[in-house]
């Protein structure tokens, strides 16, 4: 059974956050090929029930945990609803209405957005020297944004008001997903804390994964698509989110959210391993980004 790192040090928690949100842009190019294959409800309630299944003994509660107060219930189901469910939905029919640059762009102020909820919500003090590090970061995924849209030449795609106010909305069911998720960390262990959003997650979404399923052939996918699927469950469910709420427990959430510039960097490394070329504009993007990273999560000297 996977067993959370003991988190002596900050540095080992900015770890488990770089790393969860490494995979989580790796999967770019896994999750498109399972969409050609799945209807994306359906996609999504096999994988949260698959994933449900291998989580099945993280569902009790750690040694000297205590019971499941009402409160933490509460934010147990807003996480998943927030950062499952509704993110999906935002992104997904945001994504059909904006062109690939205003997307990226939009989905680029995460970090801000999570530091913005932080402060708001949690009375979380930004250091100037995060606050710098912040900026960095979104400028950077910014950059990439409009490079990538430029070479696909999708900048002239039109986006609605609609498109971008859904685009909006995801992110700030991002950034709500990295400040709930603070608030359980604190009483919660990260393993049940997998477990139970994906419980949620799964409830949410089961009336529309089976209303696509009844016209679905089950005997079309291969058994090496099932076993990607298999495989996506377990890491994007079960492997990234118990890292990220590992690292959370032991991180600001608004430092925390500097780790999400990892997602367009991971995703531009899986592109380059695959043969795509890295232009001087994407180098100085996912630079600035890295450096944003570094600023915030350096040690200060009155630390």
């Amino acid at each position: 059974m996977t067993r959370s790192p003991n988190l002596h040090t900050p540095w080992a928690a900015y770890a488990c956050l770089a790393l969860s949100t490494s995979l989580v842009g790796s999967y770019v190019g896994l999750s498109k090929l399972l969409v050609a294959v799945f209807p994306v409800f359906l996609l999504a309630w096999l994988r949260f029930g698959m994933a449900a299944v291998l989580m099945a003994a993280w569902l009790k509660p750690a040694s000297g945990e205590a019971a499941l107060d009402r409160r933490s219930k509460i934010l147990l189901f807003w996480e998943s609803f927030i950062g499952n469910f509704l993110f999906s939905i935002c992104l997904l029919f945001g994504l059909q209405h904006s062109s690939a640059v205003v997307a990226g762009v939009i989905l680029a102020a995460i970090p801000a957005a999570v530091a913005l909820l932080s402060r708001i919500l949690l009375g979380e003090r930004i250091a100037a020297r995060v606050g710098w590090g912040i900026a960095l970061g979104v400028a950077g995924i910014a950059l990439v944004a409009l490079e990538r849209g430029q070479i696909t030449a999708q900048a002239n795609t039109p986006t609605s008001a609609l498109g971008a106010l859904l685009l909006i909305g995801a992110v700030f069911c991002e950034a709500a997903y990295v400040v709930i998720g603070k608030k359980l960390t604190a009483q919660v262990s990260p393993k049940r804390i997998s477990a139970l959003i994906n419980l949620w997650g799964l409830v949410l979404v089961t009336p529309l994964g089976l209303w696509q399923a009844q016209s679905f052939d089950f005997s079309l996918p291969s058994l090496s698509i099932w076993g990607l699927l298999l495989f996506y469950a377990g890491a994007a469910s079960m492997v990234t989110v118990w890292l990220w709420m590992t690292g959370l427990r032991q991180v600001p959430a608004a430092k925390a959210g500097v780790f999400m510039v990892f997602l367009p960097v991971a995703t531009g490394l899986v592109g380059l391993a695959l043969g795509e070329r890295l232009s001087p504009v994407q180098a100085l993007a996912y630079a600035m980004a890295l450096v944003g990273v570094l600023l915030a999560t350096a040690p200060s000297r009155r630390a």
